[in-house]
């Protein structure tokens, strides 16, 4: 798939998409499995979300590292609905999340991705 996969065109091109980043902190583990040993899926992730990722390793007692995230809001909020399912309790959640994880790292995200993910988020988890 090209980079119109989801209708975004050259993402980067658009001042909004640099807008409002997402920022938040991820504990080293959930770093290491998300983005692999050294970051070894960042780049791939980054091309197939159509973001800019950057991460800062902080220095705390529980090893923190900030992640700025950059890009279309549909694939920012794609990435964070990977990162709550990944920390969610529940086997099942997690499990979706490892899911949508193997598939940003595999291939581009279409439509059908951000639409599932939107599913995911907004059903209630109680």
């Amino acid at each position: 798939m090209d980079m119109n996969s989801f209708g975004i065109g050259e993402w980067w091109t658009k001042p909004e998409n640099f807008n409002a980043p997402l920022v938040f902190y991820l504990e080293e583990e959930l770093e290491q499995i998300i983005f692999g040993q050294e970051d070894r899926y960042l780049r791939c992730i980054e091309e197939h979300s159509h973001t800019l990722i950057q991460l800062e390793s902080w220095f705390t007692v529980t090893g923190h590292t900030r992640v700025t995230v950059l890009g279309p809001p549909r694939a920012r909020q794609w990435l964070m609905g990977i990162i709550w399912l990944l920390e969610h309790r529940s086997v099942h959640y997690r499990a979706r999340g490892y899911q949508m994880l193997q598939s940003v790292r595999s291939q581009p995200l279409t439509n059908k991705d951000l639409a599932a993910s939107l599913s995911v988020s907004l059903t209630p988890w109680w």
